[in-house]
């Protein structure tokens, strides 16, 4: 028990000193980092949200806009089906949830329903009067909201890691809300209009323009729209532009977009793969001469003249940016498009100074327990209390290197995890202590005591820390947030208290006694 191989001795030593190194750099300015000796690792805890401050976003994904765009699709393709299958219909209408679809005669009704079905198999048919009623099928209808879910989180997630904001939070609670967690944000309004925007770009013919009077007076002619510039663009207030429905080319083609300068003013520059370069292509030299829009949610943004062909699949949109919004068309048009809009449904914002305020009530809570339990250990157990204290110092500084080296971040219940892996550090210590108190007052000699004491509290140790460590596992495995937080944070203080308690403390008893050869312990 007494006799340490050199190996061992130096694992305790260099597992120490490297947990130092990594620890020193969460006690520093992160801005002072810099200064620091190149062995000097750089990594820190980050701070939560409840620590550092920032904003709490509640989003809920507009689901039925999913589905009206689908049936809207479906509706297309309809009359192209129908038309082949050579049934005659005399009206298709997408309406909220359903198309409905005129077809008089019975037969062309049940041709219609076999075609329909045999075409999309997202969708059903079934005939009502002289209607055909198509709907789409529930599994396909729930895979769908699904689908568009998880892409919103992950297009929010890259939208956000454009704006070089660390340590975000995004989840998904219940089945159509986003949660979003950004830490240390400072422009609120950015960020909004970030993930409040769709940034649905098309690139559309334009036959021309007319006042906004005029458009509301009138219908858009057939396959063409009425679409209003971009409020920012003050050289087209007044008219709207009428812009073909067909798209020549649309932002899933787009694998660039950067912003630049052209002429002194902002822009942004984009380039397209390989099927939107060919696409872009042959549209501009088929419509030379003639303006096309470049059309974000709906808006026209730009609607430039095509002097030449523009080839090798890049192009430039000019608008009124400033440079902030081209920086930011830029982000959405690298992030990809939503699949559907998003509402913000709950915004909170917390201060910097309540973060502080919680920092600091967690960092008493901790140097107030520490200090109980350090006075409990060495007035009960004296030199071998000191052993433990030494062990739970080095049991916090081993924790917080893991967490630097994991990059995690600490939150509050995360400060409370690390309390209460102190006490568990403790509890390992008070089994060897009272296990050697007893096998010394039992009468065995000291090296006898402490082997036994060492030896026989281990099994006990071990069965305790792996049922707590089951406990973390099902807490991180079915949490979520801040609950995952303090799941990690007690895990790891559980395993550094097991490497503490039964061999740096080990180490320390067996160093003393090689000193001093005592021949009765005072426990």
């Amino acid at each position: 028990m007494t006799q340490f191989p050199r190996w061992k001795i130096w694992t305790i030593y260099i597992v120490c000193l490297g947990a130092l190194l990594l620890s020193i750099p969460n006690f520093i300015p992160a801005d002072k980092l810099k200064g620091l000796p190149s062995f000097i690792p750089t990594r820190q805890v980050s701070l939560g949200l409840d620590l550092q401050g920032g904003m709490h976003l509640m989003l809920k994904v507009d689901l039925d806009t999913v589905v009206q765009d689908r049936l809207a699709s479906v509706a297309e393709t309809l009359r192209g089906d129908l038309r082949k299958a050579n049934i005659a219909y005399t009206s298709i209408n997408p309406e909220a949830n359903r198309i409905v679809v005129g077809v008089r005669a019975e037969v062309d009704r049940a041709a219609a329903i076999t075609a329909i079905r045999t075409a999309d198999e997202e969708v059903d048919a079934v005939a009502e009067g002289d209607n055909l009623i198509v709907t789409m099928r529930p599994q396909a209808l729930q895979l769908r909201r699904q689908a568009a879910v998880q892409q919103s989180i992950e297009i929010v997630r890259r939208r956000v890691d454009e704006t070089g904001t660390k340590e975000t939070s995004i989840q998904q609670q219940g089945a159509d809300r986003i949660v979003v967690q950004l830490p240390g944000v400072n422009d609120r309004e950015q960020i909004k209009n970030l993930l409040n925007t769709t940034a649905k770009l098309t690139f559309r013919m334009v036959d021309g323009m007319v006042s906004a009077e005029e458009a509301k007076r009138q219908r858009p002619p057939a396959g063409a729209d009425f679409l209003h510039p971009d409020e920012k663009d003050e050289r087209a207030a007044g008219i709207v532009y009428v812009v073909r429905k067909r798209v020549l080319v649309s932002g899933d083609n787009l694998v660039d977009a950067q912003p630049s300068f052209q002429d002194g003013q902002a822009v942004v520059s984009f380039r397209f793969d390989s099927l939107g370069g060919k696409r872009f292509a042959d549209a501009t030299t088929e419509n030379v001469g003639r303006p096309f829009a470049v059309v974000l949610d709906n808006k026209v943004i730009s609607a430039p003249n095509i002097r030449e062909p523009i080839t090798g699949g890049r192009g430039i949109i000019s608008g009124s940016f400033t440079t902030q919004s081209a920086n930011d068309l830029a982000v959405l048009l690298r992030a990809g498009a939503l699949p559907a809009p998003m509402i913000i449904v709950e915004e909170r914002t917390v201060g910097p100074d309540l973060g502080a305020d919680a920092i600091r009530a967690g960092i008493y809570s901790i140097l107030v327990g520490l200090s109980l339990v350090v006075a409990y250990m060495i007035a009960a157990y004296g030199r071998f209390g000191v052993y433990a204290v030494v062990a739970l110092v080095f049991n916090l500084i081993i924790t917080l290197a893991v967490l630097s080296l994991l990059q995690a971040t600490l939150t509050l219940p995360g400060m409370a995890g690390l309390l209460i892996a102190v006490g568990l550090s403790v509890d390992a210590n008070i089994l060897i202590n009272e296990r050697i108190r007893e096998e010394t007052i039992a009468g065995r000699s000291a090296i006898s005591a402490i082997s036994a004491g060492f030896d026989r509290a281990y099994s006990t140790i071990f069965d305790a820390n792996v049922t707590a460590l089951i406990k973390m596992f099902l807490l991180y495995f079915f949490g979520s947030g801040p609950v995952k937080g303090f799941a990690v944070t007690t895990g790891i203080g559980i395993l550094t208290s097991m490497f503490t308690a039964t061999v740096i403390v080990r180490y320390l008893v067996a160093n003393w006694y090689h000193r001093r050869r005592p021949t009765k312990l005072s426990v």
